[in-house]
Protein backbone atom coordinates (compact mmCIF):
# COMPACT_ATOMS: atom_id res chain seq x y z
CA UNK A 1 0.00 0.00 0.00
CA UNK A 2 1.19 3.36 -0.38
CA UNK A 3 2.67 5.63 1.69
CA UNK A 4 3.29 9.22 1.79
CA UNK A 5 6.59 10.48 1.45
CA UNK A 6 6.75 12.48 4.47
CA UNK A 7 6.33 9.56 6.84
CA UNK A 8 9.63 8.43 7.52
CA UNK A 9 8.84 5.80 10.28
CA UNK A 10 10.64 7.60 13.16
CA UNK A 11 7.31 9.25 14.08
CA UNK A 12 6.92 5.61 16.00
CA UNK A 13 7.10 5.61 19.81
CA UNK A 14 10.76 4.94 20.85
CA UNK A 15 9.89 1.72 22.82
CA UNK A 16 8.39 0.26 19.45
CA UNK A 17 11.06 1.29 17.86
CA UNK A 18 13.70 -0.47 20.01
CA UNK A 19 11.23 -3.92 19.33
CA UNK A 20 11.97 -3.19 15.60
CA UNK A 21 15.69 -3.02 16.27
CA UNK A 22 15.74 -6.52 15.93
CA UNK A 23 15.16 -6.33 12.41
CA UNK A 24 17.32 -5.45 9.49
CA UNK A 25 17.69 -1.80 8.89
CA UNK A 26 15.69 -1.87 5.97
CA UNK A 27 12.91 -4.28 7.07
CA UNK A 28 12.44 -2.07 10.42
CA UNK A 29 12.11 1.09 8.30
CA UNK A 30 9.39 -0.47 6.50
CA UNK A 31 7.50 -2.14 9.25
CA UNK A 32 7.42 1.28 11.26
CA UNK A 33 6.19 3.24 7.98
CA UNK A 34 3.27 0.94 8.14
CA UNK A 35 3.09 1.27 11.67
CA UNK A 36 2.54 5.05 11.59
CA UNK A 37 0.59 4.76 9.06
CA UNK A 38 -2.06 2.81 11.52
CA UNK A 39 -1.76 5.07 14.25
CA UNK A 40 -2.32 8.14 11.36
CA UNK A 41 -5.77 6.09 10.05
CA UNK A 42 -7.35 3.89 12.73
CA UNK A 43 -9.39 6.90 14.03
CA UNK A 44 -10.29 8.23 10.86
CA UNK A 45 -10.42 5.29 8.39
CA UNK A 46 -10.55 2.06 10.58
CA UNK A 47 -10.49 0.27 7.14
CA UNK A 48 -7.15 2.14 5.34
CA UNK A 49 -5.37 1.30 8.96
CA UNK A 50 -6.52 -1.95 8.74
CA UNK A 51 -4.67 -2.56 5.54
CA UNK A 52 -1.77 -0.97 6.70
CA UNK A 53 -1.94 -3.03 9.80
CA UNK A 54 -1.78 -6.48 7.55
CA UNK A 55 1.21 -5.09 5.96
CA UNK A 56 3.63 -5.05 8.97
CA UNK A 57 2.17 -8.47 10.07
CA UNK A 58 3.20 -9.86 7.21
CA UNK A 59 7.13 -8.26 7.03
CA UNK A 60 7.72 -8.82 11.46
CA UNK A 61 4.64 -11.09 12.79
CA UNK A 62 7.44 -11.98 16.03
CA UNK A 63 7.35 -8.60 16.94
CA UNK A 64 4.92 -7.55 19.89
CA UNK A 65 4.40 -3.98 18.41
CA UNK A 66 3.20 -5.33 15.27
CA UNK A 67 0.92 -7.94 16.98
CA UNK A 68 -0.29 -5.36 19.20
CA UNK A 69 -1.12 -2.85 16.32
CA UNK A 70 -2.89 -5.18 13.93
CA UNK A 71 -5.15 -6.20 16.50
CA UNK A 72 -6.31 -2.49 17.47
CA UNK A 73 -6.53 -2.39 13.50
CA UNK A 74 -9.18 -5.43 13.57
CA UNK A 75 -10.85 -4.00 17.12
CA UNK A 76 -11.51 -0.97 15.18
CA UNK A 77 -12.83 -2.89 12.11
CA UNK A 78 -15.26 -4.85 14.51
CA UNK A 79 -13.51 -7.97 13.43
CA UNK A 80 -13.43 -9.09 17.37
CA UNK A 81 -12.01 -13.18 16.99
CA UNK A 82 -8.94 -11.75 14.72
CA UNK A 83 -8.33 -8.98 17.08
CA UNK A 84 -8.54 -11.13 20.62
CA UNK A 85 -6.03 -13.49 18.48
CA UNK A 86 -3.94 -10.63 18.20
CA UNK A 87 -4.15 -9.20 21.36
CA UNK A 88 -3.43 -12.76 22.91
CA UNK A 89 -0.23 -13.30 21.53
CA UNK A 90 1.11 -10.19 21.67
CA UNK A 91 0.58 -10.80 25.52
CA UNK A 92 2.41 -14.04 25.18
CA UNK A 93 5.30 -12.25 23.62
CA UNK A 94 5.54 -9.55 26.17
CA UNK A 95 3.91 -10.96 29.63
CA UNK A 96 2.04 -7.73 30.03
CA UNK A 97 -0.97 -7.33 31.16
CA UNK A 98 -2.15 -4.01 29.87
CA UNK A 99 -4.07 -5.43 26.65
CA UNK A 100 -6.62 -7.19 29.31
CA UNK A 101 -9.40 -4.89 29.22
CA UNK A 102 -9.47 -4.88 25.88
CA UNK A 103 -9.53 -8.46 25.09
CA UNK A 104 -12.64 -8.98 27.29
CA UNK A 105 -14.16 -6.29 25.53
CA UNK A 106 -13.39 -8.22 22.39
CA UNK A 107 -15.19 -11.29 24.32
CA UNK A 108 -18.30 -8.95 24.42
CA UNK A 109 -17.88 -8.55 20.71
CA UNK A 110 -18.14 -11.63 20.23
CA UNK A 111 -21.24 -11.73 21.93
CA UNK A 112 -19.43 -13.59 25.35
CA UNK A 113 -20.19 -11.17 28.18
CA UNK A 114 -19.79 -13.48 30.85
CA UNK A 115 -16.61 -13.97 29.56
CA UNK A 116 -15.40 -10.53 29.71
CA UNK A 117 -17.05 -10.34 33.73
CA UNK A 118 -15.00 -14.18 34.15
CA UNK A 119 -12.14 -11.59 33.02
CA UNK A 120 -12.56 -8.70 35.12
CA UNK A 121 -12.44 -10.72 38.17
CA UNK A 122 -9.39 -12.40 37.15
CA UNK A 123 -6.20 -11.86 39.08
CA UNK A 124 -4.20 -10.18 35.93
CA UNK A 125 -6.82 -6.87 37.01
CA UNK A 126 -4.58 -6.29 40.04
CA UNK A 127 -1.41 -6.22 38.46
CA UNK A 128 -3.11 -3.06 36.12
CA UNK A 129 -2.16 0.55 36.82
CA UNK A 130 -5.11 2.62 37.57
CA UNK A 131 -6.32 3.53 34.39
CA UNK A 132 -6.38 -0.23 33.04
CA UNK A 133 -8.61 -0.40 36.40
CA UNK A 134 -11.32 1.87 35.28
CA UNK A 135 -10.99 0.60 31.53
CA UNK A 136 -11.79 -3.06 32.85
CA UNK A 137 -14.45 -1.62 35.07
CA UNK A 138 -16.04 0.50 32.29
CA UNK A 139 -16.11 -3.09 30.00
CA UNK A 140 -17.63 -5.25 32.96
CA UNK A 141 -20.37 -2.34 33.21
CA UNK A 142 -21.13 -2.83 29.55
CA UNK A 143 -20.97 -6.87 29.79
CA UNK A 144 -23.42 -6.45 32.89
CA UNK A 145 -25.84 -4.09 29.84
CA UNK A 146 -25.13 -6.93 27.12
CA UNK A 147 -26.78 -9.41 29.89
CA UNK A 148 -29.67 -6.89 30.38
CA UNK A 149 -28.52 -6.35 33.94
CA UNK A 150 -28.98 -2.42 34.80
CA UNK A 151 -28.76 -1.98 38.20
CA UNK A 152 -25.86 -4.32 38.31
CA UNK A 153 -24.00 -2.03 35.38
CA UNK A 154 -24.71 1.24 37.53
CA UNK A 155 -23.26 -0.53 40.61
CA UNK A 156 -20.31 -1.59 38.52
CA UNK A 157 -19.69 1.91 37.76
CA UNK A 158 -19.69 3.19 41.26
CA UNK A 159 -16.08 3.89 42.07
CA UNK A 160 -13.89 6.20 44.02
CA UNK A 161 -12.53 7.20 40.66
CA UNK A 162 -16.56 8.06 39.49
CA UNK A 163 -17.13 9.81 43.00
CA UNK A 164 -13.64 11.30 42.79
CA UNK A 165 -13.74 15.73 41.83
CA UNK A 166 -10.27 15.32 40.52
CA UNK A 167 -9.80 14.98 36.56
CA UNK A 168 -8.05 12.31 35.03
CA UNK A 169 -7.65 11.05 31.53
CA UNK A 170 -10.59 8.46 32.02
CA UNK A 171 -13.36 10.93 34.29
CA UNK A 172 -14.95 11.85 31.19
CA UNK A 173 -16.00 8.68 29.50
CA UNK A 174 -16.57 6.98 33.29
CA UNK A 175 -19.20 9.74 33.78
CA UNK A 176 -20.72 9.27 30.59
CA UNK A 177 -21.20 5.92 30.98
CA UNK A 178 -22.46 6.25 34.61
CA UNK A 179 -25.11 8.80 33.39
CA UNK A 180 -25.79 6.59 30.21
CA UNK A 181 -26.66 3.47 32.45
CA UNK A 182 -28.80 5.55 34.88
CA UNK A 183 -30.66 7.18 31.67
CA UNK A 184 -31.39 3.67 30.16
CA UNK A 185 -32.51 2.50 33.93
CA UNK A 186 -35.19 5.31 33.34
CA UNK A 187 -33.11 7.54 36.24
CA UNK A 188 -33.28 10.47 34.52
CA UNK A 189 -32.81 13.41 36.65
CA UNK A 190 -29.84 11.95 38.24
CA UNK A 191 -28.92 10.72 34.70
CA UNK A 192 -28.87 14.74 33.54
CA UNK A 193 -26.94 15.55 36.62
CA UNK A 194 -23.75 12.88 35.21
CA UNK A 195 -23.92 14.27 31.86
CA UNK A 196 -23.36 17.42 32.61
CA UNK A 197 -20.62 16.29 35.00
CA UNK A 198 -19.07 14.17 32.13
CA UNK A 199 -19.21 17.84 29.89
CA UNK A 200 -17.52 19.52 32.50
CA UNK A 201 -14.46 17.15 32.59
CA UNK A 202 -14.53 16.35 28.48
CA UNK A 203 -12.27 19.26 27.46
CA UNK A 204 -11.32 17.23 24.36
CA UNK A 205 -14.71 16.33 22.81
CA UNK A 206 -14.24 12.64 23.73
CA UNK A 207 -17.69 11.99 24.27
CA UNK A 208 -20.94 13.57 22.86
CA UNK A 209 -22.31 14.58 26.51
CA UNK A 210 -23.10 17.98 25.96
CA UNK A 211 -25.20 16.93 22.63
CA UNK A 212 -27.04 13.78 25.50
CA UNK A 213 -27.65 16.65 27.79
CA UNK A 214 -29.11 19.20 25.04
CA UNK A 215 -31.47 16.44 24.22
CA UNK A 216 -32.81 15.68 27.82
CA UNK A 217 -33.25 19.62 28.10
CA UNK A 218 -34.98 19.72 25.11
CA UNK A 219 -32.96 21.85 23.09
CA UNK A 220 -32.97 21.56 19.13
CA UNK A 221 -30.22 23.05 16.84
CA UNK A 222 -31.26 24.34 13.75
CA UNK A 223 -29.26 25.44 10.72
CA UNK A 224 -30.01 28.99 10.27
CA UNK A 225 -28.16 28.90 6.59
CA UNK A 226 -30.89 28.19 4.79
CA UNK A 227 -32.04 29.71 1.53
CA UNK A 228 -34.79 32.47 2.11
CA UNK A 229 -36.92 33.35 -0.99
CA UNK A 230 -38.15 36.55 0.84
CA UNK A 231 -34.62 37.29 1.46
CA UNK A 232 -33.92 37.78 -2.29
CA UNK A 233 -36.79 40.42 -2.66
CA UNK A 234 -34.68 42.37 0.08
CA UNK A 235 -37.22 42.50 2.67
CA UNK A 236 -35.40 40.42 5.12
CA UNK A 237 -33.22 41.75 7.20
CA UNK A 238 -30.68 38.37 7.93
CA UNK A 239 -26.97 39.28 7.69
CA UNK A 240 -26.05 35.76 6.05
CA UNK A 241 -23.69 34.81 8.40
CA UNK A 242 -24.93 30.94 8.87
CA UNK A 243 -25.27 31.19 12.75
CA UNK A 244 -27.05 28.43 14.27
CA UNK A 245 -30.15 29.19 16.17
CA UNK A 246 -31.36 27.25 19.23
CA UNK A 247 -34.38 26.42 19.99
CA UNK A 248 -35.41 24.95 23.59
CA UNK A 249 -38.56 22.89 23.09
CA UNK A 250 -39.44 22.46 26.34
CA UNK A 251 -38.51 26.12 27.89
CA UNK A 252 -36.49 24.95 30.67
CA UNK A 253 -34.42 26.88 32.89
CA UNK A 254 -31.25 28.44 31.92
CA UNK A 255 -28.28 25.54 32.46
CA UNK A 256 -24.42 26.58 32.83
CA UNK A 257 -23.38 23.96 30.40
CA UNK A 258 -25.36 24.13 27.39
CA UNK A 259 -22.60 24.40 25.11
CA UNK A 260 -23.47 23.40 21.50
CA UNK A 261 -21.08 20.62 19.94
CA UNK A 262 -22.21 19.04 16.69
CA UNK A 263 -20.49 15.17 17.58
CA UNK A 264 -22.16 12.46 16.28
CA UNK A 265 -23.10 9.90 18.81
CA UNK A 266 -20.40 6.95 18.97
CA UNK A 267 -21.90 3.70 17.67
CA UNK A 268 -22.39 1.15 19.66
CA UNK A 269 -20.15 -2.36 18.92
CA UNK A 270 -21.92 -4.74 16.32
CA UNK A 271 -20.76 -8.31 17.70
CA UNK A 272 -19.84 -10.70 15.11
CA UNK A 273 -20.69 -14.17 15.45
CA UNK A 274 -19.37 -16.14 18.44
CA UNK A 275 -16.38 -18.77 18.06
CA UNK A 276 -15.14 -21.57 20.10
CA UNK A 277 -11.90 -20.68 22.09
CA UNK A 278 -10.14 -23.43 19.79
CA UNK A 279 -11.08 -21.46 16.86
CA UNK A 280 -9.71 -18.38 18.31
CA UNK A 281 -6.76 -19.80 19.45
CA UNK A 282 -6.33 -21.68 16.18
CA UNK A 283 -5.69 -18.10 14.96
CA UNK A 284 -2.15 -17.68 16.35
CA UNK A 285 0.90 -19.78 16.23
CA UNK A 286 1.13 -20.45 20.12
CA UNK A 287 -1.15 -21.71 23.27
CA UNK A 288 -2.14 -19.29 25.07
CA UNK A 289 -5.09 -17.26 27.38
CA UNK A 290 -9.40 -9.56 27.32
CA UNK A 291 -11.90 -4.35 25.21
CA UNK A 292 -14.91 -0.86 25.15
CA UNK A 293 -17.64 0.45 26.53
CA UNK A 294 -20.00 0.86 24.97
CA UNK A 295 -20.66 3.90 25.68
Amino acid sequence: MPIPDDVTGEEIDKDVRQELQSLPKGLAEDVSRNLVMVARLIDEDPEGAYGYSRVALRLASRVAAVREAAGFAAYANQKYSEALAEFRAARRMTGNVDLWPVMADCERGLGRPERALEMAGAPEVQKLDKAGQVEMRLVAAGARRDMDQLDAAIVTLQSPELASNSVQPWTARLRYAYADALLAAGREGEAREWFAKAVESDKDGSTDASDRLAELDGVEFVDALVEDDSDSDGDGDGDGDGDIEVVNSEAPEPKSVMEAEAETEPESESAEDSVDDDDVDDMDDVDGDKDDLKG
